[in-house]
């Protein structure tokens, strides 16, 4: 799967997180199932997330990119636009998430690109697009997060 790349955040929000003492790529990663999944996010600001992943070793037994794997990627990558949109106050949970399949990948990398369609108080909506390296469209998702405080002990259930 290679090297995990270094997130790009804007210096405001690494500066933020910091005075906290928040490890940003920590936060703001695939977490356990993405990283299995070779889940790499490369740019993260409210305003857009991209993220590739690979499609070997995320097949269906037709040999195509699973569904279910672009769904992690979507939900990943409007996840963390959603989680940097809500601040250091707020946590991102998805509650609604939608997929439409509109062509297989067999083969090299997709690349998903979350940008808003809605960021309120408490839900952040996201459109994620995700493409195969001839820039051919695969899946167009829509995730909805609710925003809700942090309550104590987020923090370390999020670390462990």
């Amino acid at each position: 799967m290679g090297e995990p790349q270094q997130v790009k955040f804007p210096q405001e929000v690494i500066d933020e997180y910091a005075a906290l003492g928040v490890d940003l790529r920590a936060l703001f990663s695939a977490g356990h199932l993405g990283t299995r999944m070779g889940v790499q996010i490369t740019e993260a600001s409210a305003e857009r997330v991209v993220g590739t992943m690979p499609v070997e070793g995320n097949t269906q037994p037709y040999g195509l990119l699973h569904g279910g794997a672009s769904a992690v990627l979507a939900e990943t990558l409007g996840s963390v636009g959603s989680m940097l949109h809500g601040g250091v106050t707020k946590i991102a949970v998805g509650v609604d998430l939608n997929c439409t399949h509109h062509r297989g990948a067999r083969s090299g990398l997709v690349t998903g690109v979350a940008t808003p369609v809605h960021r309120g108080r408490s839900t952040a909506t996201y459109e994620i697009v995700i493409t195969d390296e001839a820039d051919k469209r695969v899946c167009t998702a829509r995730l909805t997060c609710l925003l809700r405080d942090v309550r104590p002990g987020d923090a370390e259930k999020a670390a462990g």
